[in-house]
């Protein structure tokens, strides 16, 4: 069958190399030329389940209204009266923000989550692909009392569900990274999640796109889609500026571009941008980089070693399309990478980056069927896309196959019941 993938990100380029698996003629199609270019880039580089709790709980309403107005807040809403969607995905936010919507969607990523960071170890054995990776578990820390005892109380849950969450005291987080040295006296704790991984998801990106091309995968660079031409109940072809592609399938994985290519087709996809920054920051005679991922609960920040590399990211902010670089909040960012790893890399050699990230409202994905027969979903991952690339590749390459996936799909299609 012919299978054209929207989309060359981590996510879309996992999916191709899937379907690929399942002995399809795929082509992927992407106005960048090259894979990874976009969100996929430099992100925070951490494969996190542990990062499954959904924006929407209760406890981000007040942390929410502490934070209008200040430039410096790790959630930042730039709201704008002609912008609907916006409006509307915020109260479908506001919905999801009870501690039961809560505890529904930490399963459903978290089902999603665990199976993809099985998936990506399965394809790195395979195929021995090589991307700065590191398997020393992601490390929570937590200065205020009450967040980590909040932490705590949701590692329980996640536990039950799978995931492996340890709590640790200030001394325990040291020896697990000896470079929080500098700041352990400010620590109330951390939760260490030792089977969590992280890595260079650009550099994953363009090595598994080449390994598809060597499977037969057709990449077409540099050519801007404009839409999808709808015949009926069907998606008869895929409109780009250099001609029509037609094929027998369709796997809309393009990111924030998603929700304005699926909308002329009648279908609604509650995805907004959500910018995210971060700065790689050379490490090279510098001995305070930590080599164990670290996420800074309070700024909402993390850290990850790609080789002699130290990327730190954080931040959402809220602006719909805009990629343009706030250096307000990229100073903010070097500001806290600073202070928690005092000699961890060449700072005023800094890279910065912009990217945007796909968010549902319940910070679940949207995966499978559509209500057109050869369309399907793989998009809406929020900060996760990294994390799940690979299992909702595999996971919906078994739905194009007309297979019944791996794990339970409930609730993560478009229409997903409360």
């Amino acid at each position: 069958m012919k299978v054209v993938v929207i989309g060359a990100g981590v996510v879309g380029t996992a999916c191709a190399w899937y379907l690929a698996q399942e002995g399809h003629e795929v082509t992927v199609v992407d106005r960048r030329e090259a894979a990874g270019l976009e969100t996929s880039f430099a992100n925070g580089g951490q494969v996190s389940p542990c990062h499954a709790e959904p924006w929407a709980n209760p406890a981000v309403i007040p942390k929410v209204l502490k934070w209008l107005g200040r430039e410096d807040a790790p959630l930042l809403f730039r709201w704008r009266r002609w912008d609907p969607a916006l409006w509307a995905w915020g109260l479908r936010f506001l919905a999801n923000c009870t501690a039961a919507r809560a505890a529904v969607n930490t399963e459903r990523t978290l089902r999603v989550a665990l199976y993809s960071r099985l998936c990506l170890q399965q394809l790195r054995a395979e195929t021995g692909i090589q991307y700065d990776q590191k398997t020393k578990g992601i490390l929570h820390i937590y200065r205020d009392g009450g967040e980590f005892a909040h932490a705590c109380a949701a590692a329980e849950l996640m536990r039950r569900h799978g995931l492996k969450r340890l709590a640790q005291s200030p001394v325990e987080c040291v020896a697990i990274e000896p470079a929080l040295a500098a700041v352990a006296s400010e620590l109330a704790g951390g939760i260490f999640t030792p089977d969590d991984e992280s890595g260079d998801a650009h550099k994953f990106t363009t090595g598994l796109a080449a390994l598809a091309a060597a499977k037969g995968v057709a990449f077409r660079w540099s050519v801007p889609v404009s839409g999808l031409v709808r015949d009926g109940d069907r998606v008869a072809g895929l409109a780009t500026e250099t001609g029509t592609i037609a094929a027998d399938a369709y796997v809309l994985a393009a990111g924030c571009d998603s929700p304005l290519l699926a909308r002329p087709l009648g279908l609604r996809l509650p995805i907004v941008p959500a910018k995210g920054y971060s700065i790689t920051v050379p490490v090279a005679g510098h001995s305070g980089a930590p080599s164990v991922s670290i996420t800074d609960d309070e700024h909402k920040m993390v850290y990850s070693r790609l080789g002699d590399r130290l990327r730190a990211a954080g931040t959402a902010e809220m602006t719909g399309h805009d990629r343009t670089l706030n250096p307000r909040r990229l100073a903010m960012i070097q500001d806290h990478a600073r202070r928690l790893f005092p000699d961890g890399g060449d700072f005023d050699r800094a890279e910065p980056w912009a990217g945007l990230r796909p968010v549902t409202p319940d910070s679940v994905p949207l995966l499978g069927a559509t209500p057109l027969a050869n369309l399907w979903l793989n998009t809406g991952h929020g900060t996760l896309g990294w994390t799940m690339a690979c299992g909702s590749g595999r996971l919906v390459a078994a739905l194009v196959s007309g297979r019944r996936p791996e794990i339970d799909l409930g609730g993560l299609g478009l229409h997903r019941k409360r």
